[in-house]
């Protein structure tokens, strides 16, 4: 499968969601789409590293799956505001190299 950029994907998620009548959903509905996605994610996160495993009856899910479906659901909701989450995350990747820079004990070179 080939590599795709975020602009890429914004652009396949909006293709996708285009030929629908109904279009995005609110912002509102977004948010509460995106806590359910969360919600499975954590609920898979805890069935495989936490203490709680799956019941015999569960479907089997897994991680990779719910990440997928949480990143679907993030980029509708940056989609549906017009937010570039490219230029988002350049600018978010800025703040936490400036405001953090010195924050965390640096690996040593070679290890």
């Amino acid at each position: 499968m080939q590599e795709k950029t975020m602009k890429q994907m914004q652009q396949e998620v909006d293709d996708y969601i285009s030929q629908f009548k109904e279009g995005y959903f609110s912002p509102l509905a977004m948010l509460a789409r995106l806590t359910e996605e969360l919600g499975e994610l954590a609920r898979e996160v805890n069935h495989y590293y936490g203490e709680k495993p799956k019941k015999a009856t569960e479907k089997e899910k897994t991680v990779e799956e719910e990440l997928g479906d949480l990143l679907f659901v993030l980029i509708c909701f940056a989609n549906s505001l017009g937010i570039d989450l490219q230029a988002a995350h350049d600018r978010v990747m800025d703040k936490f190299r400036t405001r953090d820079g010195d924050r965390w004990t640096r690996k040593e070179e070679g290890s």
